[in-house]
């Protein structure tokens, strides 16, 4: 079974790290599964960007909306709001996870389940306004990969 899920979490990676010329790299991603009733789950993951980049946003035929969330601190009250995008330096990785920025799915088209994959486009903006996309496949599991637990 650890073998199977370390498979799943290097196909999320592989996929983004082979495409050359990718405008960011993406490691460590992840989605959580959800339990009977609930509509909504979290992606995480780590991306790097090649050059000066904004992180436009999410999208995945696995949920109905995608959109960029933080979850702050306010007083003694942690509160989760939607974020605009996120600007990312060159080299410089941005860690999307649970506690801080991450991406919220929600309107789910079926049961995110423990072992499966989603697949996930992220969209972003270069210094000229060029958009880009890079696909992935995200595993579902529990926890964040093991070489992404800091």
């Amino acid at each position: 079974m650890r073998t199977f899920l370390a498979s799943l979490v290097l196909a999320g990676t592989v996929l983004s790290a082979q495409a050359a010329d990718a405008p960011a790299t993406v490691q460590g991603a992840w989605a959580r599964p959800i339990v009977a009733g609930q509509q909504s789950s979290g992606a995480y993951m780590t991306i790097t960007a090649r050059e000066p980049l904004t992180l436009l946003g999410g999208e995945s035929p696995a949920a109905g909306i995608v959109e960029i969330h933080q979850m702050k601190m306010e007083g003694d009250i942690m509160k989760m709001r939607a974020a605009a995008d996120l600007p990312l330096a060159p080299g410089k990785p941005l860690q999307l996870g649970p506690g801080g920025y991450h991406f919220m799915l929600m309107d789910l088209q079926a049961p995110f389940k423990a072992g499966t994959q989603i697949p996930f486009t992220l969209r972003f903006r270069d210094a000229k306004g060029k958009v880009s996309t890079l696909r992935l496949s995200v595993p579902v599991q529990a926890a964040a990969p093991r070489e992404s637990r800091q």
